[in-house]
């Protein structure tokens, strides 16, 4: 380790040198050093694997940590051993990508350079459905199950999603002889230069169908329509997106199909309002039930309930009836409902009825005495969440 050259003076770059500037220095040396340019010369050989154990160090920012820290000793076995020995041609072939792309001069080293595995794409997904459902306070405050129809398209029933008449095999593709990719040589002034690209025949697959079926025409999946129960759990909110893993469309001849995603959109009830997991219902009451007290219906999500007025009861008073609220998603319980009393003015009365006010007018029980009784809106508010 005492031998290895410090990384930076490997590249002649100093430590304050920007990426693109590496990017450079790095791409100008692995030219040099390139051993097609120098065949046989195991200097120039070594050289090319020592710049590039050190661009691949200082380009990786924690390695670069370590190493602006400790210096060789606290790479370990991170850039391989000295000279570059522990740095291999896969962990060479890594760097390429990022200052040739796929068009390296480097493709043709040390026998044809990286192995992508026949080139194939892996396991292939469908797109995605999206769809909107619309939740009544009471589906959010239960949960429910809801069956929709979906268009979407699912494996051809004819061939079993393959795409061939009658489900029968596929041939291998000639273009590529199954790889899914074709490769290209050319001879430039730095050697060979490989590249690849998908396979124009068979569009990555490797196989290619010699007799279409005659239900989906060779695409391996059909347009149904199918009927989806969801699961709706309670507590969800307006906007909330749920998942169904493979409720979505399967791609052409065979995959994973993609995924419904289902958008909750929350109706407004014409009654009860929600804020966040309460209900808030606004209760209108008649002055001789706020006087005398009064047994009363309020409606809820789970129907109407009967609540007591106490005699008294000011315009403005909440009243918490709890857990009647919604629950909340992550189990952390239910919210209550929240009944703010409004008293109701009557905007006609008969000369009867006037009379008996006027009478009442006079009374000292019906003049407005300022105190505990008449608190403002905010100060009763206070109160109610603080006990």
């Amino acid at each position: 380790m005492a031998n290895k050259r410090d990384y930076y003076e490997v590249l002649g770059v100093d430590r304050n040198t920007n990426a693109d500037e590496l990017k450079k220095a790095y791409r100008k040396l692995a030219i040099k050093y390139h051993p097609d340019k120098n065949p046989g010369d195991k200097e120039a050989e070594s050289k090319f694997k020592e710049i590039a154990e050190a661009y691949a160090v200082l380009t990786d920012p924690q390695k670069k940590a370590r190493y602006d820290q400790f210096g060789h000793a606290g790479m370990g076995g991170a850039a391989g051993g000295g000279g570059g020995g522990g740095f291999t041609v896969e962990d060479i072939f890594s760097q390429f990508g990022d200052i040739f792309g796929d068009e390296s001069p480097f493709g043709s080293f040390f026998g044809g350079g990286r192995s992508n595995g026949g080139g194939r794409r892996g396991v292939r997904k469908g797109s995605d459905l999206r769809i909107k459902l619309k939740l009544t306070l009471n589906d959010i405050a239960k949960g429910v199950e809801k069956k929709i129809k979906v268009k979407r398209y699912t494996s051809c029933s004819t061939c079993g999603g393959n795409g061939a008449k009658n489900g029968s095999s596929l041939n291998t593709c000639g273009t590529c002889q199954g790889q899914g990719q074709v490769r290209r040589v050319q001879q430039t002034m730095l050697g060979q230069m490989v590249t690849t690209s998908t396979c124009p025949t068979c569009n990555g697959e490797g196989k290619i169908v010699a007799e279409r079926c005659e239900t989906c025409f060779g695409e391996g999946r059909q347009l149904t329509e199918d009927q989806i129960s969801i699961k709706i759990p309670g507590g969800v909110t307006d906007g909330m997106q749920l998942s169904m893993s493979g409720k979505g469309n399967v791609p052409v001849r065979g995959g994973v199909a993609g995924d419904l995603l289902i958008a909750v959109e929350e109706e407004e009830d014409p009654l009860l309002k929600r804020d966040g997991n309460n209900i808030i219902y606004d209760l209108p009451l008649n002055f001789v039930d706020a006087v005398l007290g009064s047994d009363v219906e309020v409606p809820t999500v789970d129907g109407k309930v009967k609540i007591k007025i106490k005699n008294g009861t000011q315009s403005g008073e909440v009243l918490r009836l709890r857990g009647k609220g919604l629950p909340d998603i992550n189990g952390y319980g239910v919210g209550d409902q929240l009944v703010h009393v409004s008293l109701y003015t009557p905007t006609s009365i008969t000369s009867e009825e006037k009379d008996i006010l006027e009478k009442l007018k006079e009374s000292p029980n019906f003049e407005p005495k300022p105190g505990n009784n008449h608190k403002s809106i905010f100060d009763k508010m206070k109160d109610f969440f603080q006990g």
